[in-house]
């Protein structure tokens, strides 16, 4: 399987990032920036062709967005979870391991979470949400062993392993809620309320922003000390640089792999016990929908590189954030977000093949 992108070398023994490295950042920048200025240039012709000014639209989006503390907010949380997944899926794909399963994985992280929440509430704040959180994490985690485990014994690659364990994972959902963890007569598949012990408090009085935001920028600077100065970081690199590489060096390839999913399975379910306990304080049908795949885009849209997803993670959070403000104001249909998302992917994905190809060369 051909690299997903170009692995920078790291530090050299000075300490200092050799200009490689360097150079291969940038280009990723670069080609990111690209792509997405030509994602808005298409999606404004689309929006001049059906008789809407482009640049009056775009503005409602910013303002949308920035225009206000509560759009601020909105758009900080929107963009935990995407963050959260993706810089676990970052971490997946630098070692060739293709990992498109963090829908199912928030989901199950979603109703560990909501269990914890809802069966262990005399517990105090302090720890009731760190312990449904944990929860979370461990569910993420064991859910997307179940997919390592089957290429590691039985072969199967993990693109349809991770891609089917979605809809059983979404499916799952579903299914305690119209059992033991529905609330009886509600007009829509949830839970009851979280008791306030459980819910994920807010940073600032009076504001809607979680800390869940904090375990993100953690989580980024976290994977990015993981693999650039451990030595499983080092394995990760090795191993999507190249096989024989790997092998040369007695890097276990089985133990790499389930590293790299059980570390991403966390993460997405962090994302989900965040989800629930920090916007939902309840579990919802759907809440994970779109979250999982939107993060496969943005360790995309980031090249791969972890400090890289704080800022892609953040660009689809304002852009959904600011995407209600332009349908109000210009009429123009929010999902056009959709679009701009689907055409940053297109050139990004471009972008990185022509970059493969002329390493190849």
């Amino acid at each position: 399987m051909p690299s997903l992108a170009p692995l920078p070398s790291g530090p050299g023994p000075s300490g200092q990032v050799p200009t490689t490295s360097r150079g291969a950042a940038f280009r990723g920048l670069f080609s990111a920036a690209i792509a997405v200025l030509l994602a808005f240039a298409i999606a404004g012709i689309l929006i001049l062709v059906s008789g809407k000014n482009p640049f009056v639209a775009y503005w409602a989006l910013l303002r949308g967005a920035f225009g206000s503390t509560d759009s601020v907010t909105f758009a900080l949380n929107k963009s935990t979870p995407y963050i959260l997944a993706g810089v676990g899926v970052a971490i997946c794909f630098r070692a060739r391991v293709i990992n498109i399963g963090s829908e199912g994985q928030i989901a199950v992280g979603g109703v560990a979470a909501s269990w914890i929440a809802l069966n262990v509430p005399d517990l105090p704040s302090a720890v009731l949400v760190p312990l449904a959180t944990i929860g979370g994490a461990l569910a993420g985690a064991a859910w997307a062993s179940i997919a390592a485990l089957m290429r590691l014994k039985r072969g199967v690659h993990e693109v349809l392993g991770t891609l089917l364990s979605n809809f059983v994972g979404v499916l799952l959902v579903s299914e305690v809620l119209h059992g033991s963890m529905g609330e009886p007569g509600a007009g829509f598949p949830q839970s009851p309320l979280f008791p306030q012990g459980a819910w994920l408090q807010p940073l600032f009085e009076g504001s809607d922003l979680h800390a869940g935001i904090l375990l993100a920028v953690l989580a980024v600077v976290a994977c990015h000390l993981l693999l650039w100065h451990t030595p499983l970081g080092f394995r990760i690199r090795l191993l999507g640089s190249s096989d024989r590489a790997a092998a040369y060096a007695g890097v276990s390839v089985a133990r790499t792999v389930l590293s790299v999913m059980l570390l991403a399975g966390a993460l997405s379910g962090i994302a989900g016990a965040v989800e629930v306990l920090g916007v939902h304080f309840r579990l919802i049908q759907g809440f994970s929908q779109g979250f999982g795949f939107n993060a496969v885009a943005v360790a995309l849209l980031a090249a791969l590189n972890p400090v890289a997803v704080l800022p892609a993670g953040l660009f689809f959070g304002f852009l959904e954030a600011g995407a209600l403000a332009m349908q109000r104001e210009v009429g123009v249909q929010s999902s056009l977000v959709y679009v701009i998302q689907g055409l940053t992917m297109v050139f990004v994905l471009c972008a990185l093949a022509i970059n493969s190809k002329q390493q190849r060369v």
